[in-house]
């Protein structure tokens, strides 16, 4: 979500510079995308596309009197008591997880070289790269020749022996560093593609809603199309989707697909395990394997979770034992003679004993380079006080509207916020924040707390999901803007404007859809509420369907063991590693490692959920490819007009070209969409 907005904010914003009072540069690109993100993901974290449609699929004899239906203001008061916890939390957690630990929050980092790109900046995460090389290196040098200068880095100037010979400084001593752009593609052309994609995927809306036929093609055969609901739905949105979500995930949903209703739902139908419809989710071989999906899911979030706390637990060891050390070192150093003191003036000859680092280069790799003013920050008392302020909210609402004890749900924000800190550390490592297993950790929790009740589970899953949601959309545009030098402040405000706002559109677009469909139903089926639901019923001594518990085993067994198969690989340093006959590069392995959550959602969606997204992503991976190879083919005497560094600009253009255009995909239905649903509301 934050490439589509920051592209498509680009794209309007832009094109408006004229009208605008300040100019839009890269620090108003990220708000931008701040706040959209926020209203966009604002359904994920309120639970309108899991807990809400889950409340309604139960029985009246399962809800215990609680109530299940929402009107428009107890869904605006549901939304508020979710919104706000999640995003106060996340605030502490940029020093730690972004300035000191330096994780990388791949989309947060993508959105940042989009945005530079776009406003025709250097790459950010070039800069930083290149000056932590340049820092070391001519740390070194300067070491040996006892010169001294001073770098301006994001604002903040650093005295430090660290500019060499061949660097250029201007007259306010920053560096300057010969960057290539990577987009020579002028921006009239991107809004061009944005809105040809955005037109041929609305035009797709209007004839699949006029002509449902379209959005059902039986390519495989009609006996397969009727019996094992194996159809194609050539939405453009869907390719779009997949084209964003990039081919290693796509490539697993579709396996996850092939194995769920190619394998598996044949054999539970044809051996009598689930009688019913295929599609039927209670009796029907859908409802059968979706107990294999939601032990997959399960299974790789808990190990997943379980190996990021060791290592959070690990480093925490170490840290103490460097600060005890340090201490001890102090200590040591304070009984020494003043004349083996080294002095600030030779600290640029020093070494350090442990790692063989000149000094000068540690004390401009340790400090806080890429903090900024204190002024631009959130201060702490809105952190604390609006966390504090939030529980209360949720506490009250929860009560008023499901009648569950004020301390339970004090109980599940508590339980909420760690959960939420392993889901950032996941977010800022993987780029997968697994939001599904916190919220499913949260309801084995509370099936001990609140054994029977499955409200009150639902709800507590709910609330882990959305702080951990909520915390991880905020880490992911912080990290943006910490690159491209914007305010963590406007960026917070801007989450919660986004937040607040999206609460009363979505408790209203939630309403119209429910009026104009049935949801869960044939168009909406809503897979994520089953999942819910069918969890909260397990923890709470449901029973298994027939002959599903062997292969909920074998899944399981299989889903927890190649999370930590990864952690083995990766630790192991080698940039090579053998996989049978062949010789694999480690990061490549690594990047086509199986996902099990994408696993998952190819065995509990549909087919055709699935399909069209593993095309769009094969397609722009096919293309790219093939560029690639002609560019290199196309020079007249034959030789390769490529370089390494040009071949990896070549790439990103296309991948940015690719977002553009999926960007426009993904809109153009939606929004017509939007406006079909409106008229049918209107006609009704």
């Amino acid at each position: 979500m934050s490439l589509q907005s920051s592209l498509v904010g680009f794209a309007v914003f832009k094109a408006l510079e004229h009208v605008l009072d300040v100019p839009f540069g890269p620090a108003e690109n990220v708000v931008l995308q701040s706040t959209a993100v926020a209203t966009a993901t604002m359904p994920l974290a309120g639970g309108f596309v899991g807990i809400l449609p889950a409340l309604k699929l139960l029985e009246e004899s399962e809800s215990n009197g609680a109530r299940t239906v929402l009107n428009f203001g107890q869904l605006c008061a549901w939304g508020l008591a979710l919104t706000f916890f999640g995003v106060f939390f996340a605030i502490p957690l940029r020093r730690q997880t972004i300035i000191k630990e330096k994780l990388r929050f791949p989309s947060g980092t993508a959105t940042a070289q989009m945005i530079s790109v776009l406003h025709k900046r250097p790459d950010p995460t070039l800069a930083d790269e290149q000056l932590l090389a340049k820092t070391s290196a001519t740390a070194i040098n300067g070491a040996t020749h006892g010169r001294g200068s001073s770098v301006r880095r994001r604002g903040t100037v650093v005295t430090a022996d660290i500019v060499s010979d061949d660097s250029q400084v201007d007259d306010d001593n920053e560096v300057q560093t010969d960057y290539r752009p990577a987009d020579d593609v002028k921006w009239v052309t991107k809004l061009l593609i944005l809105f040809v994609s955005f037109t041929m995927s609305g035009i797709y809306a209007l004839l699949a809603h006029f002509f449902p036929v379209i959005a059902a093609l039986p390519v495989f055969g009609r006996r397969a199309s009727t019996d094992w609901a194996w159809n194609l739905m050539p939405s453009l949105s869907y390719a779009g989707q997949g084209i964003i979500m990039g081919l290693p995930t796509c490539v697993w949903m579709l396996v996850g697909s092939v194995v769920g209703w190619g394998i598996l739902s044949p054999l539970a139908k044809n051996e009598g395990w689930a009688p019913g419809p295929v599609t039927d989710w209670k009796t029907g071989s859908r409802g059968w394997i979706l107990w294999i999906s939601l032990a997959v899911m399960i299974a790789e979030s808990i190990i997943s979770l379980g190996l990021i706390s060791t290592k959070e637990l690990l480093q925490a060891l170490g840290r103490l034992r460097a600060f005890y050390n340090k201490r001890k070192a102090s200590s040591t150093l304070l009984s020494q003679p003043p004349d083996d003191v080294t002095t600030p003036d030779t600290l640029g000859q020093s070494v350090d004993d442990d790692t063989g680092v000149p000094k000068a280069a540690q004390i401009v790799a340790d400090a806080d380079l890429d903090e900024v003013d204190p002024r631009f920050l959130v201060p702490a008392w809105v952190t604390w006080g609006g966390l504090a302020a939030s529980t209360l909210l949720c506490m009250g609402v929860v009560k008023a509207l499901f009648d569950i004890p004020m301390y339970n749900t004090l109980i599940a924000v508590v339980l909420a916020l760690p959960l939420a800190v392993l889901g950032v550390r996941a977010l800022g490592e993987t780029d997968l924040n697994p939001v599904s297993g916190i919220g499913k950790v949260s309801q084995v929790v509370f099936a001990g707390i609140m054994p029977g009740n499955l409200v009150g589970n639902l709800v507590a899953g709910g609330i882990a999901e959305a702080g951990a949601q909520q915390a991880g959309d905020l880490m992911q545009d912080l990290k943006t803007g910490h690159l491209l030098n914007a305010s963590p402040r406007a960026q917070f405000i801007a989450q919660i404007i986004g937040s607040v706002f999206s609460v009363f559109v979505t408790a209203g677009a939630y309403l119209l859809y429910n009026k104009v469909y049935s949801i869960p139903g044939p168009q909406f089926p809503v897979p994520t509420a089953q999942v819910w639901l069918d969890m909260a019923r397990l923890v709470n001594g449901h029973p298994l369907p027939p002959h599903v518990w062997p292969f909920i085993a074998a899944f399981s067994v299989l889903f927890a063991l190649l999370p930590a198969a990864a952690v083995v690989v990766k630790s192991s340093g080698k940039e090579f590693v053998a996989v049978g006959p062949w010789s694999v590069r480690t990061s490549t392995l690594l990047r086509w490692w199986p996902s099990g959550i994408a696993f998952a959602i190819g065995i509990y969606n549909t087919p055709n959920f699935t399909l069209m997204r593993a095309i769009g992503a094969t397609s722009t991976a096919a293309f790219t490819e093939a560029v690639v190879s002609h560019r290199k083919r196309s020079s007249a005497d034959g030789s390769a007009v490529l370089s390494g560094q040009g071949e990896a600009f070549l790439r990103r253009k296309i991948a940015m070209l690719a977002i553009i255009l999926a960007s426009g995909f993904v809109l153009g239905e939606g929004t017509f969409s939007f406006f079909i649903l409106l008229a049918q509301a209107f006609a009704a």
